[in-house]
């Protein structure tokens, strides 16, 4: 079997903007219904659910009945890790109006990658961690005795992340800032601390998260990381 990979099945999934849409709003690693995508994108029902189908035949989005409702979301951290190096290479989607142009802003910020803290506040957090030891490495992470400690000091459940059956940790490029975020189990713990201990909350309208101000004083005081325009 050739070791060449055929990339024009996937190339021809993502070739249409609404499905660049509906990507962007599942790499948060939340489900969405089908009419909520539809609407995001600006197409009939009808339109979305031939796009949609494009994309679960392709391997990038899974479907989920609930009910009367179908439910779709990315088909695992794999496709949100692939689709965020992506997106290093792609133009930035245009963006008219106010509210657009500080939504945008907000995501560079402070925003989930699947299920891991990106933006601003991702690559901080590693750049952070990484000068003081807790993680080692750079496009390869590693965590320390130091950082496991650390982080438990915070609530970060580290022993799942070690014990879990995906990589640690992962070294994701982040599209924004050009330059790695912590992915992997304990990306994932992290972000799930973040969330727990409400010092970010998913924002109503897309990827992006709020930085709250218990958020913004912990990663100033902690880390020196300054977010302070990380809110709508």
């Amino acid at each position: 079997m050739s070791r060449d990979r055929d990339f024009t099945a996937v190339g021809r999934a993502l070739s249409t903007p609404a499905r660049s849409v509906f990507l962007n709003l599942l790499l948060d690693g939340t489900s969405r219904p089908a009419g909520e995508l539809a609407t995001a994108a600006g197409v009939s029902a009808p339109t979305a659910s031939e796009h949609l189908a494009v994309l679960a035949d392709a391997g990038l989005v899974t479907c989920a009945s609930r009910g009367r409702h179908r439910y779709y979301a990315l088909a695992g951290p794999d496709v949100a890790a692939a689709l965020e190096s992506l997106g290093v290479l792609a133009d930035a989607a245009p963006v008219s109006g106010y509210r657009r142009s500080r939504r945008a802003e907000y995501l560079a910020a402070a925003r989930f990658c699947y299920d891991h803290l990106a933006g601003r506040l991702g690559t901080g957090l590693t750049d952070a961690w990484v000068r003081s030891g807790w993680l080692a490495g750079r496009d390869e992470l590693t965590l320390t005795d130091a950082g496991a400690v650390g982080l438990r000091e915070i609530g970060v459940d580290v022993d799942a992340a070690v014990d879990a059956r995906r990589a640690t940790t992962r070294a994701c490029l982040d599209w924004t800032e050009r330059r790695p975020h912590l992915a992997g189990a304990l990306g994932s713990a992290v972000g799930a601390r973040f969330l727990d201990a409400g010092w970010v909350t998913r924002h109503r309208s897309g990827r992006g998260l709020d930085v709250t101000d218990a958020g913004r004083t912990l990663v100033r005081e902690s880390w020196g990381i300054d977010l302070s325009d990380a809110r709508r």
